[in-house]
């Protein structure tokens, strides 16, 4: 295999691409912040922490409202995923979702489950899928005189041939115009006067 042969993307390269295409047509970002969001608020309540040898328990009355906020959050980022005609509504509810972890849930998971819902539902809100592109048309420009390119011939023609003026309305001209009335061939006898070609003199005053 020479060095100029191209060589196939591989298995990851390909998957990388597809993965990019997909990723571009949604709000991506919107979503993994705000599924990420719901993991520290369900956990939190529910998580036990060792200092020393105590064991420091954070579950309060309220451990199953911030178990639903975070399964609600965790629905929505994945909804903002494959379901993006719904971000506008997803991005509301997950504000919402974040305000109220703030007194359920540990003030929202120590502030990092809120702020990521908030963070997560703004960009679900603002996002706007984006306009396809339109393909490209060549156009000619304009020419000298303000006339677009292509509309008259550039090829000048020969200084002897006549050509026909294709936008005239007048009758069209030919390639050997006749000549006129005053300019008669060489050698052509004139009927009304009976001069001879061969002399120049008159008929009647030859033959007296």
């Amino acid at each position: 295999m020479s060095a100029e042969t191209p060589v196939a993307p591989g298995q990851f390269t390909l998957r990388r691409q597809q993965f990019r295409a997909w990723r571009g047509t949604r709000p991506f970002w919107a979503g993994l912040f705000v599924l990420i969001s719901g993991f520290p608020i369900a956990y939190f309540p529910y998580a036990h922490l060792q200092v020393g040898h105590l064991t420091l328990a954070m579950a309060t009355t309220a451990g199953a409202g911030s178990l639903i906020i975070g399964v609600l959050l965790g629905v929505l980022g994945v909804s903002l995923w494959f379901q993006k005609h719904v971000r506008t509504f997803a991005g509301v509810a997950a504000i919402l979702l974040g305000l109220v972890s703030i007194p359920v849930a540990n003030l929202g998971g120590f502030l990092i489950g809120f702020l990521f819902a908030l963070i997560g539902g703004a960009m679900a809100v603002s996002w706007a899928p984006g306009a396809p592109s339109a393909p490209e048309t060549a156009t000619a420009g304009p020419a000298a005189g303000g006339a677009p390119e292509g509309v008259y011939s550039t090829d000048p023609a020969p200084a002897d041939e006549v050509t026909e003026n294709p936008y005239s309305t007048g009758p069209a001209l030919t390639k050997d115009p006749s000549p006129a009335v005053g300019d008669e061939a060489a050698g052509e006898p004139n009927d009304l006067s009976g001069t001879s070609p061969g002399n120049g003199a008159n008929g009647r005053h030859s033959a007296g």
